[in-house]
This record gives structure tokens, C-alpha cells and sequence, in this order.
């Protein structure tokens, strides 16, 4: 059976060809279209109107008027005029003041009578401490002989103590307990001065020099009948009771 056919006119025979082409190309326009920016034209026409007219917009020139300097000073030129020395200057001799190893000083005595020397008391601050002293000093409402007198202060002295004591509150909260020494001076007009403390802690201190400091003045101690200063030292104790 013959073919009626030309076999050049078949279509179908390069049909595979044509489809790889045409997939190329279209992957290529893919590609091209999908890197393409674009970008908004209205804000860009926007933008370069805005910078035209910030261009084209005239600023006024501003001028400085500046004062000129004021013209300089002639020079002021004086005449020196040369003056004859007429008078005659006398020349002064100053002596010197340095003694030499030659020089003969006059000392002259001046004789003193011993009438015209004239003698100064001078009162010293004597401490006597309290356990040898003649007459201790008196408390208010001590009587007595020097031995009643002491024992009298040892007890006004404990009866004060327990009137005025307080514990600080801040060395309750800390625990702080312990012995402070307190050491004073009653001076030669009964009066208590110097008082120094030493203990645990400062707090303590500080209450046994309030405590102290409020003793009452008293009648100064007396050492063959001079008021002298008497030193006493007393310990108070700070000890917490706990429930």
C-alpha cells in the first residue's frame, strides 16, 4: 500500500523540539519578569519638585555694616631736656653693725635689790586620789567624818546610777551587752570634769557618760585644808535578762 503523504509535511516529527524551545523562553521571560523593579512614579515626580523648589528659592542677602577702626593716635614725642649738676651731694658714712674678733664690749651690771623682786603664788591643780585623801569630797546630804563621808558617796553615788540608767535601745536590738569603765575628775570647785569611757561598744559609752554627767556639784575634797581634785573611776555594768 502506498503512502499518500509527503513525509516532509508531517508536523508531528519535530513537535518535541519546539516544546523545549518554547519552555526556554518562557523560563527566561519568568526570570527577566520577576527581577524587574518598579518603582512609584508619582512619589518620585514628588520628591524632585520638592528639591526644584528648595533650589529655586532666593535668599535674601544680608549685609553687615562694620565700623572702621578709629584712625591711630599721633605719637607723643617729649623733649628731654639735660640738666646741669650745680649742687654738691654729701656723702654719708654708714658705720657697720658686725662685731669683730678685736672689738671690746662694755657690759655694765645693773644691780638688783632684793626688795624689788617680787614673788607670785602660783596655784597648781594637785589631784589626790580618793582612797588617801584627807576629806573626800561631800555629796549632798553626806555629814559626817571622812570615813562616813565615803561610805555615803559609794552610796549616793549606786543610788544615782540605778535612777538614771537606761539601756539604749539600738545596743538591746544588737545584743550588746558588757562593762564600761568610767573614769571622772571632781575639780577643786566640787564640779565633775573629764570624763572618759571605755567599754564594748560605743553605744554603752555614750549612755555611762550621760549617766555620769548628771551628778550633782558637790563639796570639793580637801588636803590639808585645800580644795584639791580628786579622780574616781567606777565600773557600770549593761547585761540584758533574757526571758
Amino acid at each position: 500500500m502506498e503512502l499518500k503523504k509527503n513525509p516532509r509535511a508531517n508536523v508531528g516529527r519535530n513537535s518535541s523540539l519546539y516544546f523545549a524551545v518554547g519552555l526556554n523562553v518562557m523560563l527566561v521571560l519568568t526570570y527577566i519578569g520577576l527581577e524587574h523593579k518598579t518603582y512609584e512614579k508619582e512619589a518620585t515626580k514628588i520628591d524632585v519638585l520638592m528639591v526644584n523648589e528648595q533650589i529655586e528659592e532666593d535668599i535674601p542677602i544680608t549685609k553687615i555694616n562694620i565700623p572702621l577702626p578709629p584712625p591711630p593716635k599721633p605719637l607723643i614725642t617729649e623733649a628731654i631736656t639735660i640738666v646741669e649738676d650745680v649742687a654738691d651731694i654729701e656723702e654719708t658714712f654708714v658705720e657697720s653693725s658686725e662685731v669683730g674678733q678685736d672689738d671690746v664690749i662694755e657690759v655694765r651690771a645693773q644691780v638688783v635689790s632684793i626688795e624689788d623682786v617680787g614673788v607670785a603664788e602660783v596655784e597648781e591643780d594637785i589631784e589626790v586620789p580618793f582612797t588617801v585623801i584627807e576629806r573626800v569630797p561631800q555629796f549632798p546630804g553626806c555629814t559626817g567624818n571622812n570615813a562616813e563621808l565615803k561610805a555615803c558617796f559609794e552610796q549616793k553615788m549606786k543610788a544615782h546610777l540605778q535612777k538614771h540608767f537606761r539601756y539604749p535601745e539600738t545596743a538591746k536590738e544588737l545584743n550588746i551587752q558588757g562593762k564600761v569603765f568610767v573614769y571622772f575628775l571632781i575639780d577643786k570647785t566640787g564640779k565633775v570634769t573629764r570624763i572618759k569611757t571605755r567599754g564594748p561598744d560605743k553605744l554603752l559609752e555614750v549612755e555611762a557618760e550621760r549617766i555620769i554627767s548628771l551628778l550633782p556639784e558637790m563639796v570639793p575634797g580637801k588636803q590639808r585644808n585645800r580644795p584639791v581634785g580628786v579622780p574616781y573611776s567606777i565600773p557600770i555594768s549593761f547585761k540584758l535578762k533574757h526571758q
